[in-house]
């Protein structure tokens, strides 16, 4: 109930920030490219937050679980290493993606 109540929320709360982005007037054209960059700056920022903590979060479950598994077979670990390192580079694609999406959101913002 929470995650569903949590989800809403912000869903509520960026439908909110996009509707005052995409609400200016042509007479306020120096207001929304400083607001749309300071928004965009803002927005960059936490997106990548987010995405380097996910995968933080993934590599170190994905670690801990490699342990645990050549601790439990050693003879196995060449397997489990291979996997580990095969994981370990999707996971961190996320990121790069998280990476690109930013700059393009900063660089070719067409707002500003």
């Amino acid at each position: 109930m929470r995650k569903i109540f949590v989800t809403v929320l912000a869903t509520v709360a960026m439908m909110g920030i996009a509707s005052l982005a995409f609400a200016a007037d042509g007479a306020a054209a120096v207001k929304l490219d400083s607001a749309a960059l300071g928004l965009a700056v803002i927005g960059a920022a936490l997106g990548m937050a987010i995405a380097a903590a996910g995968c933080g979060i993934g590599q170190g479950l994905g670690l801990k679980a490699a342990c645990e598994g050549i601790a439990r077979n050693p003879d196995a670990a060449g397997k489990i290493q291979v996997s580990l390192i095969l994981g370990l580079a999707f996971v961190e694609s996320l990121a790069i993606y998280s990476l690109v999406v930013n700059l393009i959101i900063l660089f070719a913002n067409p707002f500003v």
